[in-house]
């Protein structure tokens, strides 16, 4: 730092010299005053880390090479949400690492509805309403990668590394962990009331909801914030922070018509066949459904003189005739929204436009359980600002709201009726869901840092204040 002063001029007297010095001194006392006193009221600086935030800090940079072992360990483990197995097999893994934090830990199996089962894990305040907000983390074990998947190993390059679930969400997992244990090395840990819940189906959750979410409904109603360790976005090197999902509901469409010779068709006696009604409706969906937040895909789509369509209502087969009227037709797909209100209005629509039957024919719409929307909220919201207190502290960027357009659906949905929460505090990679699937292994400490600090401030917050009070919308604290 240059403070602006000249070389003292040596053919100057000995009483001119001294002074000089001295009123060199004095500039250089008054600037560092001044400059001290702005670093305490600058707004860079309103957060500076207390001393277990910085004890969590130096842990999670001393254990960064063990943290990756571990997730490298969770990838070579195949865990597709149909590896019973394997699913459980990840499932061992986070138990023992959560009994060895001092979590009561339970496996609640999962069979009635064929999946492998929900890891519940639970660290209760030692002193009732003395551990600030109750958290609940929620992640999950299961990947899209069957055992079938040629994409199966773990490779390092740099600091990117590829395998199935590095980002979806073994990351997530491993960050979850890493500041857990940061907690518990500084020594707070002991004083947090949080409970986990580990789904092994998230990416095909089974139905009913009602058994699959029942041990994560049930913790939601007893917590105060949730967050949801699924990928943290990153675009164009900005992190993003997630405040609500959209989300995921099927749909399937039944049609049928009279059948005969194609010369018949369009007559009174033989009417439009079921390819054509199915064919009405979908382009009517497509000229009178579209609104803000709202998209509605066509995934399958059969129709001929018979069709049949797999259990699961992924795959099916059609025969017919180029003469011959189609008696029968088949379509599924889903719709995407950003409240549960907007589902029920828009599904009351579908219903409305495929009850209108062109001639001849008939037509049925069903609607499957999905996931649920989690709309945005204000209490979210300052959830977000309380994060991005904790990346200011960290000298992180902060992290703006994501548009909800960019992410799918996630089991944090299932709760945001609840409470409040954050929908995406884990890896940050790219290509989810596809071969080739990556975490950057340089942003697995950032992202760790800032859970960790969040949890630990979340802990030490009046169990009964009011968060958008504590971080309002016109500062961030």
């Amino acid at each position: 730092m240059g403070f602006g002063y000249k070389a003292v001029d040596s053919n100057r007297s000995t009483t001119q010299n001294c002074n000089a010095i001295l009123t060199v001194i004095m500039q250089i006392r008054i600037r560092v005053c001044l400059a001290a006193a702005w670093l305490a009221v600058s707004p860079l600086n309103a957060q500076q880390l207390s001393q277990p935030e910085q004890a969590m800090v130096t842990y999670i940079k001393a254990n960064e090479q063990a943290s990756n072992d571990l997730l490298k360990q969770l990838v070579e483990i195949n865990s597709g949400t149909r590896n019973i197995l394997g699913v459980q097999a990840v499932g061992r893994v986070m138990l023992r690492e959560l009994e060895d934090l001092g979590f009561k830990v339970k496996w609640v199996p999962m069979d009635e509805v064929k999946r492998a089962g929900v890891l519940v894990a639970e660290h209760p305040c030692p002193e009732s309403g003395k551990c600030g907000k109750r958290m609940l983390l929620i992640g999950h074990m299961d990947t899209v990668f069957e055992k079938d998947s040629p994409f199966q190993s773990y490779t390092v390059d740099g600091h990117i590394a590829t395998g199935p679930g590095t980002n979806d969400m073994k990351g997530g997992l491993v960050i979850m962990l890493y500041a857990l244990r940061a907690m518990q090395a500084a020594g707070v840990l002991k004083q947090t009331d949080i409970t986990i819940v580990l789904s092994g189906d998230e990416e095909a959750h089974g139905e009913p909801a009602s058994i699959s979410r029942r041990d994560m409904i049930a913790a939601a109603k007893h917590s105060d914030v949730a967050l949801e360790f699924e990928g943290t976005p990153r675009v164009d090197g900005v992190f993003y922070g997630s405040v609500s999902r959209r989300s995921s509901i099927t749909w399937k469409i039944k049609a049928t018509g009279e059948t005969g010779h194609s010369s018949g068709i369009f007559s009174e006696s033989k009417g439009y066949g079921a390819i054509y009604e199915v064919a009405r409706i979908l382009d009517t969906f497509r000229t009178q459904l579209p609104e803000k937040y709202l998209t509605y895909n066509v995934g399958l789509l059969l129709g001929g003189t018979t069709v049949s369509v797999d259990s699961e209502g992924i795959s099916g087969s059609a025969t017919g005739k180029d003469n011959v009227i189609s008696p029968t037709a088949y379509v599924s797909g889903d719709i995407r929204t950003i409240s549960n209100e907007q589902t029920n209005r828009i599904e009351s629509k579908m219903k409305a436009i495929v009850a209108e039957h062109l001639p001849k024919t008939n037509a049925t719409i069903e609607f499957g359980e999905g996931y649920p929307a989690m709309a945005p909220t204000e209490d979210s919201r300052a959830l977000l600002r309380m994060l991005n207190g904790a990346n200011k502290s960290l000298g992180f960027a902060e992290m703006p709201e994501l548009d909800p357009m960019k992410r799918g659906a996630g089991d944090i949905s299932f709760v945001a009726e609840y409470l409040p929460g954050l929908a995406g505090i884990g890896a940050t990679g790219e290509g989810a869901h596809a071969p080739g699937e990556t975490v950057d292994l340089s942003a697995q400490p950032i992202n760790t840092e800032r859970a960790a600090l969040l949890m630990y401030r979340l802990s030490q917050v009046n169990a009964k204040a009011d968060l958008k009070s504590l971080y309002p919308a016109t500062t961030a604290k």
